[in-house]
């Protein structure tokens, strides 16, 4: 292999990110997938361009794209997982709040990743190892920080575990208000932003195992030292899923602290 896995993932997602840069503000193809959710011409091309690079470089392996679903065998052991516009209703609205995001699960583990946001030029990036922010071809480590006290909360469905959580509720809650302060930017651009200190936390709901959207920013923040768990405080990927992920021990139990009692309270969800 001529080229290293982490950076065949950077070399994958920076070629996303120049699609998504070169199409935005010009007039988008939509193509409907489901209710609510649909896809543009700049998704697509993102992602052939992403593929291209990984296909190039190791043909064998088995990739799952957003739009263009699996290919390769069902039992392979190396798994692309590429999400080429993470943000796709911000981006059609000329909202720069997007990602593009590559991962590649190995076995059961996610051993490199990448997550690019093409209009402030940074790939964030794990080699499985640490975590690295790059910009202009320097690498500078991510560390993590609740200083800001942001948090993060994805609205959108699915809700697997409703009515006994949604994240929305959250939001309401008074004793979210006194510690923390919401922000919802509707892409996973966020959960990198918690492994870089700009973010404190983030939550939402989900079966996330294999997710083209979460696998890279959970595997750069359990590389820059974040706290992640499921919803409940359980092993990732268990029981009810989820994800909270946090920048320190503190903020993650003040975090599950207001979700347990919240469904510990029988309060109504909205």
């Amino acid at each position: 292999m001529s080229i290293t896995d982490e950076e065949l993932a950077l070399t994958a997602a920076q070629a996303g990110a120049a699609v998504v840069r070169a199409k935005y503000g010009a007039a988008l193809t939509r193509f409907e997938k489901s209710a609510g959710d649909f896809a543009t011409d700049a998704d697509v091309e993102a992602e052939k361009a992403i593929l291209d690079v990984i296909s190039t470089a190791r043909p064998d392996d088995a990739v799952t794209g957003e739009e263009s679903g699996r290919t390769g065998g069902d039992g392979a052991e190396r798994m692309w997982l590429v999400d080429p516009l993470c943000g796709t209703l911000n981006y059609a609205v000329r909202n720069m709040l997007v990602a593009v995001n590559v991962a590649l699960r190995v076995g059961s583990d996610i051993t490199v990743a990448a997550a690019a946001d093409p209009f402030a030029g940074e790939v964030f990036w794990t080699d499985g190892a640490h975590a690295y922010v790059r910009r202009d071809g320097v690498d500078e480590r991510l560390t993590p920080s609740s200083g800001s006290r942001l948090v993060d909360v994805n609205l959108d469905p699915p809700f697997p575990n409703e009515p006994s959580f949604r994240a929305v509720t959250l939001l309401a809650d008074p004793g979210f208000a006194e510690r923390f302060r919401p922000r919802v930017v509707s892409t996973t651009l966020a959960v990198a932003w918690v492994a870089a200190g700009r973010r404190a936390a983030y939550v939402t709901d989900g079966h996330l195992r294999d997710s083209v959207h979460f696998a890279s920013g959970i595997a750069l923040c359990q590389a820059a030292g974040c706290v992640v768990t499921g919803i409940h405080g359980q092993p990732l990927h268990t029981g009810a899923g989820g994800l909270v992920v946090a920048a320190d021990r503190e903020t993650h139990a003040a975090l599950l602290e207001l979700i347990g009692g919240r469904l510990a309270s029988g309060r109504p969800q909205q």
